[in-house]
């Protein structure tokens, strides 16, 4: 059959068929648009315009998605008095700057900001949302606040309809923030060299904030999992994982490394026969990122420590915690890796240095080979060991000062790898595969 002009010009037609019974058929006729006006040069020119357009959206949302991961400068926040690490964001429209604690354990994401009037200046940088163009308001009476919110310690107070939802947000070491809530643009730096805007991510514009955790920081950067979180928002937009890598605590902050969103990275820099990989445990103990370990090593030998320490359905269980600095363990476990270092320490004289709440430091200014330590090790389920630093757990606490960076979490309790345990290994977050991939890195 001979076809027509019109027809080699694009004239689409489709039937869609639903059938709720034999007898019953629904017809939708679906035409192209061109049909509906005569063809010319100066239309075809309009199509070619339209559709290299359209491409370009999807090739920059492809780019975004796949090879443009979001990377976030890291640092140690040493130089500013804090025992935690620090990355940069910027907020609003016009962005502004803002240095945030980069925190796994929690869920919230803040910046120290003032709304009508309310809000702390200090000596730090503020949000002020009201200047900016893309900040809005989650009203108290919206079911996001009443019902969405509350595991972020949404209020209940709504004294008039525009009454923005506030938050009361609690921290497990005493912290708090107070504020209310809001949807705000991130601007991100991508992998690629390019910029890009994230639109409608959950911020607290917090006013008023409490505790040592916040020391030279402007807010938080909630990272645990959690659908209000920026980790839901980033690797919903560049891909199901993220990774980190902690220079050494006591770095300046010219040293630095990246919180990476989307693409690996894994590079050759890494010394990938050193690669080890464990399931993520992501609805053991939510919102947080749960490993599984099966024991603790010293050495070649395995410490007697009860299984029920490492089970989360007994109240035990371990986490990875970028916002905790030092390693917390069950009361079983924690006797048991401090006695078996203990029998390498006794020719230091103990110590109790003012204000540190660490049980086991030590006089080091005669000399100590920390390379006598034997190698502490996790054993994760599936074979993997993570074979942390010496440095990591005979800590420097002050000048000729060592401690064993452990803290009793009690017992029962959740055992947590806190950053300084971390340092110096290269992390990789896979939500979607509900793994955890690690290997040393100089992170440099």
């Amino acid at each position: 059959m001979k076809r027509t002009r019109a027809a080699l010009l694009c004239l689409l037609t489709t039937l869609l068929l639903i059938s709720a019974a034999d007898s019953t058929v629904m017809r939708l006729e679906m035409t192209h648009r061109d049909t509906l006006f005569p063809t010319s040069v100066r239309r075809i020119g309009d199509i070619i315009g339209s559709d290299q357009k359209r491409h370009s959206l999807i090739s920059h949302k492809r780019t975004t998605a796949t090879n443009g991961g979001a990377r976030l400068t890291l640092r140690s926040g040493f130089d500013y008095g804090a025992a935690q690490y620090f990355a940069e964001i910027r907020v609003g429209t016009p962005a502004k700057r803002f240095r945030v604690v980069v925190d796994t354990g929690s869920e919230l994401t803040w910046v120290n900001c003032r709304f009508r009037g309310k809000g702390k200046t200090e000596n730090r940088r503020v949000f002020r949302a009201e200047e900016s163009s893309s900040f809005s308001r989650i009203g108290c009476l919206t079911q996001t606040c009443k019902v969405d919110l509350m595991n972020l310690f949404s209020l209940s107070s709504c004294p008039t309809p525009s009454t923005p939802c506030s938050y009361d947000y609690r921290y497990v070491d005493g912290s708090a923030a107070q504020g209310v809530f809001g949807k705000e643009t991130f601007t991100v730096r991508l992998t690629n060299g390019r910029v890009a805007r994230l639109p409608g991510v959950l911020v607290g514009c917090t006013n008023s904030f409490s505790g040592d955790s916040f020391r030279g920081a402007d807010g938080v950067l909630g990272l645990a999992l959690s659908d209000y979180s920026f980790t839901s928002k980033a690797t919903n937009v560049f891909g199901g994982k993220f990774s980190y890598c902690l220079v050494d605590h006591l770095s300046n902050k010219n040293v630095s490394n990246y919180l990476i969103f989307g693409s690996s990275s894994f590079s050759s820099a890494t010394k990938l026969n050193a690669t080890r990989t464990t399931p993520l445990d992501l609805n053991v103990i939510p919102p947080f990122y749960a490993v599984n370990i099966i024991g603790l090593s010293l050495g070649e030998t395995m410490l007697d420590i009860p299984m029920q320490v490492w089970d989360a359905t007994q109240g035990g269980g371990t986490i990875m915690d970028s916002g905790t600095s030092l390693t917390l363990l069950a009361d079983a476990a924690y006797k048991a890796v401090v006695s078996g270092l203990q029998r390498y320490l006794v020719g230091l004289k103990r110590v109790k240095p003012e204000g540190l709440p660490i049980e086991y430091c030590f006089d080091t200014t005669s000399g100590f080979n920390q390379s006598k330590l034997p190698q502490l090790t996790f054993h994760f389920k599936g074979g993997a060991r993570f074979e942390p630093h010496r440095r990591s757990y005979l800590i420097d606490a002050a000048s000729g000062v060592k401690c064993l960076g452990f803290v009793s979490a009690g017992e029962p309790g959740t055992n947590v790898i806190g950053n300084i345990m971390q340092q110096n290994y290269l992390w990789e977050f896979d939500i979607v595969a509900s793994t955890l991939t690690f290997a040393p890195s100089t992170c440099l």
